[in-house]
């Protein structure tokens, strides 16, 4: 961990930052989701640097160490989309493999999209690739419950957390999002209410782990992350008969509660997804959860190495 060395990019009017490590002109662009960050990528990094690469993982936008965007009811995925791009320009970078995972998959796919000359290959983890249309996801098929519905109304989730301090926000959403089952609250529940407070961490998910990332939400807040993604779904990022030209990889844990969100476990088994990234690669984890880069980074460190390999 300590060779991974931190900076700042004035980026677009705001400082944003990337951690960095290796070198050479074959490089790993690593794209965080919620409640992750860059130290989510710490073991993809590592590996990567180890194989002769380089490899960067940014804090986007109000995440982390980067700094907070003014006016943030107006956040889109272009934004973060731009943000990637002028990252890319200001490190001197012409071309990546992008590595996504979580809500950090929606841009990276649409980046991938407006920009494919600058991308070698993509990689996801956590959801699969899909047109990036406002309809990809039809949460309104999900239970109104459902973490993502309850977090989208302005207030709420920010009422929720602030019963508690940062770490044990942070603990409950791990605890949660390792379940293999809907984040599903009752009309009398919130979200953090689901965590037994009994419940232990997962057993790869170490004391040191929760103390980093709650250090990095504590300097952040939950503010934009809140925002973004999930109260600027698609917002402006329509792109009609979109394809993925680039070669891809989905990386999907069996045990992750993704799978059960309508439609996507039937479009990856059944290789639909394919119809938007047609050389896409999938491989299905039997005992992985969301978390899988964290859970089993051996086994995607070498799926990783072996993509990039095959596609330099």
């Amino acid at each position: 961990m300590d060779q991974i060395q931190h900076k700042h990019l004035d980026i677009r009017g705001l400082k944003l930052h990337v951690a960095d490590i290796g070198a050479g002109p074959i490089v790993v662009v690593f794209l965080h989701g919620f409640p992750e960050i860059w130290y989510s990528w710490r073991y993809q990094m590592i590996a990567v640097a180890k194989a002769g690469y380089r490899a960067i993982a940014p804090d986007w936008r109000g995440y982390g160490l980067s700094e907070q965007p003014p006016q943030i009811e107006n956040a889109s995925h272009l934004d973060l989309v731009d943000d990637l791009l002028a990252i890319l320009d200001s490190l001197a970078i012409p071309k990546a493999f992008l590595v996504s995972k979580d809500f950090g998959v929606l841009p990276a796919n649409l980046f991938t999209v407006l920009h494919p000359e600058r991308v070698s290959g993509l990689i996801t983890l956590g959801i699969p690739l899909f047109p990036p249309v406002r309809s990809a996801i039809q949460f309104d098929l999900l239970p109104k419950g459902f973490y993502v519905m309850r977090w989208q109304e302005p207030g709420r989730a920010e009422a929720d957390f602030g019963r508690f301090d940062t770490k044990t926000v942070v603990r409950n959403i791990y605890i949660l999002f390792c379940r293999s089952e809907l984040q599903v609250a009752g009309d009398d529940q919130e979200i953090m209410d689901l965590v037994d407070p009994a419940n232990p961490l997962p057993s790869w998910f170490t004391e040191e782990d929760l103390a980093a990332y709650s250090a990095l939400y504590h300097n952040s807040g939950f503010s934009y992350p809140l925002q973004m993604p999930y109260r600027s779904w698609m917002r402006e990022a329509i792109v009609k008969d979109a394809k993925i030209e680039v070669p891809a990889m989905l990386i999907m844990g069996e045990k992750d509660y993704a799978l059960k969100f309508p439609g996507f476990e039937d479009s990856i088994r059944s290789e639909k997804v394919k119809e938007y990234a047609p050389d896409l690669e999938i491989v299905l984890m039997p005992e992985g959860t969301h978390f899988v880069q964290e859970q089993l980074p051996d086994e995607i460190n070498q799926l990783l190495l072996s993509f990039v390999a095959k596609h330099i």
